[in-house]
């Protein structure tokens, strides 16, 4: 089965969508990724999103505005890698959305909200759409992410010792392997560091491009230490979090007690990113930290958080055959093809859910849907082969 993989996460800054060739023979599923395409929101879009998101205050109007417009921005994606990567010749669309809002109190999950109406791929692509694939698990009780966790254990299954899938985005999330694998958000990825940025100048930038800021400027202890102080930190897994919590507000509520140079801000961010990773991780104690993410691309924060992991290799997902920037894309194309085949998405004690759940919503293409024959057994494990250059 071809699938198209579509994912736009917690830096809300463009779409990335990966061509998987899926196949699932005995309890393996067989991945090759033909290819990956990118494709950034449109300025105005990318603005009224970002104001959107908390601590803004939007209407119903504005919401409703989002949903078409992401929608349509997602089935131009949709429809450049049917072309550019299948020739035309895909078979399902798996989209993840937007998230603009995931409602969590007390440490439990109520809702989310994913932006981006999957009629507009349907009708563009003339292809069926899996999407909503968080809802189902919270609905069992589960945290409905990170979602990506069973891609991990399929994928890492084999591997020797522990290993930890980390993926950098806005919010950082880790997948544990084991006998009692875990799987969970830590924290802040890049999210207050792009933040800090935007302080700095005036939102005429919005990220630490090679992390020259941070590598030229001194981590400011004192507000580190405050900071490393959020309860978020201390709460056990299943847990989940995001920009409800991690964004520019929350560095706006400190920062009047510090009086710091603009590029101490963001190494100081940078950081303490390093630090909640590794501190999140370090009761698992992984033997091996596989990371992909936007945040691999920041030489300075990959050297802070090597620095702190202690005995634990770090290493990107390039490394093992996967580009970075196709993980989250190539993930959401398994969970697709799992959900119209009849499978579990999930993996209940990652999330918290009673239960595993097949995942999402199916929105018809132009065609008849007939969904394939349902497997007898669930996958064991996954194999993949990467055509992508990292």
């Amino acid at each position: 089965m071809r699938v198209i993989g579509l994912m736009s996460g917690t830096s809300h800054d463009a779409i990335d969508a990966v061509g998987a060739d899926i196949q699932l023979r005995d309890s393996t599923i067989h991945v090759e990724v033909v290819g990956q395409l990118s494709r950034a929101y449109p300025d105005p879009l990318r603005a009224e999103l970002i104001a959107a998101l908390p601590p803004g205050r939007i209407d119903m109007a504005a919401v409703c505005r989002l949903d078409t417009a992401i929608g349509q921005e997602f089935a131009a994606a949709a429809e450049a890698a049917a072309r550019e990567l299948f020739d035309g010749t895909a078979d399902l669309v798996a989209s993840h959305g937007q998230t603009v809002y995931h409602w969590v109190a007390d440490g439990k999950t109520y809702g989310t909200l994913q932006l981006g109406q999957p009629a507009w791929i349907a009708e563009l692509t003339g292809l069926p759409v899996v999407s909503d694939f968080r809802s189902r698990d919270i609905a069992a009780g589960g945290q409905g992410a990170p979602l990506v966790a069973l891609f991990d254990l399929l994928w890492l299954a084999g591997r020797p010792g522990r290993s930890a899938a980390l993926n950098i985005g806005g919010i950082a999330n880790a997948t544990v392997t084991g006998d009692s694998p875990v799987a969970f958000d830590t924290g802040p990825g890049n999210t207050l560091i792009d933040a800090a940025v935007e302080l700095a100048t005036g939102g005429a930038e919005h990220f630490d491009r090679d992390g020259v800021r941070a590598a030229r400027a001194t981590v400011h202890e004192p507000l580190l230490k405050a900071l490393l102080g959020d309860s978020y930190y201390s709460a056990p897994p299943p847990k989940t979090t995001g920009k409800e919590l991690f964004n520019r507000a929350y560095i706006e509520r400190v920062l009047p007690d510090y009086r710091l140079p603009a590029d101490d801000i963001v190494a100081t961010m940078t950081a303490l990113t390093a630090h909640t990773i590794a501190d999140a991780l370090a009761p698992f104690e992984p033997d091996e930290v596989i990371a992909s993410g936007g945040g691999t691309r920041n030489p300075t924060l990959m050297s802070m958080l090597g620095a702190r992991l202690g005995t634990a290799t770090l290493c990107t997902s390039d490394e093992l055959g996967l580009p970075s920037a196709a993980k989250e894309a190539a993930a959401f194309a398994v969970l697709g093809f799992l959900t119209v085949h009849g499978l579990a998405g999930s993996d209940a004690g990652c999330t918290g859910a009673t239960k595993a759940s097949v995942l999402g919503s199916i929105t018809p293409g132009a065609g008849r849907l007939t969904l394939p024959e349902s497997p007898t057994a669930a996958p064991r494990q996954l194999r993949l082969v990467s055509h992508v250059r990292g």
